[in-house]
């Protein structure tokens, strides 16, 4: 009995080697509190060490990932950094030579708060529009008076609107440019613009009317002895069929720099971009 006995317990001891466990660990006197054994001092040195060896990896792995969106971010900031200066260097050409575009701001004051809104809307689709065209426009708002309706609703709906890179003036078109300069955008002229003279002022209707006043920028441009033109869209634009069989001539402010580009021809915009309302450039 004492030699199976024996036998017995140097067939556990060659179990709990190969399991790695300290013979003394596994006896009944070893018990902790709750009867969980504790681990001896290698296998604590042991957990220590490659607890050491995984916070090490985890933190190179971090550096990594911060090293690589650093230099993207860096990569992404170099380029709008570039591409910033070289619209700005664009506009500025186009200060110094034309084409020049200027939003008429003196029937401000027949809009509602609604429509002056949506206008403050168009003035900064405008500038974004026209600023990153290949040959931009440089823009003026004139009539733009402070204190005005149309001027708190710019600066209130616009963030960085007084960094815009263009001319506001509260004097009218007609005391900064020769008569025989500007040619006043309407729908109801019977001149058709087809090419951009960069000696000329083109003149837009800074007006949102939900009512379409007919022939209104025509009249105002007649009373001031200007010249007129429309954009050429019933000769090129294609009709796309609607229910409505609505069709309208008239843009927002917004969207004329797609039409006025000044590349070797025009370039118009398709229907689904005409507004359905009376907005802007108004008749």
């Amino acid at each position: 009995m004492e030699g199976g006995g024996s036998g017995e317990a140097e067939a556990l001891r060659e179990a709990l080697r190969l399991l790695r466990i300290e013979p003394a660990a596994a006896g009944p006197s070893a018990a902790g509190v709750g009867g969980a054994a504790p681990c001896s001092r290698n296998v604590l040195r042991k957990r220590r060490r490659w607890e050491r060896v995984l916070a090490a990896r985890r933190r190179r792995r971090r550096q990594e990932r911060e090293r690589s969106r650093a230099r993207r971010d860096g990569g992404r900031g170099a380029a709008r950094r570039h591409s910033k200066a070289l619209a700005e260097q664009r506009l500025l050409e186009a200060r110094a030579s034309g084409p020049r575009l200027c939003v008429d701001l003196g029937m401000a004051d027949r809009m509602t708060l609604k429509e002056t809104s949506r206008l403050a809307s168009q003035i900064r689709r405008l500038y974004g529009a026209n600023r990153q065209a290949e040959k931009p426009f440089w823009l003026y708002l004139t009539e733009f008076v402070v204190g005005s309706l149309i001027y708190e609703e710019c600066f209130r709906m616009n963030d960085g609107f007084s960094n815009y890179l263009m001319d506001t003036t509260q004097e009218s078109y007609l005391d900064l440019f020769p008569l025989d300069a500007i040619v006043y955008l309407t729908p109801d002229s019977e001149n058709v613009l087809e090419d951009i003279d960069p000696k000329k002022v083109y003149i837009l209707g800074g007006l949102v009317d939900e009512s379409i006043h007919k022939k209104l920028t025509l009249r105002r441009a007649q009373e001031q002895s200007l010249q007129t033109a429309r954009l050429p869209i019933r000769e090129y634009m294609v009709k796309a069929v609607n229910t409505k069989n609505y069709h309208s001539e008239t843009l927002a402010i917004n969207q004329v720099p797609n039409v006025l580009q000044p590349v070797k021809y025009v370039v118009w915009l398709a229907m689904d971009n005409v507004s359905e309302h009376g907005t802007c450039l108004c008749s």
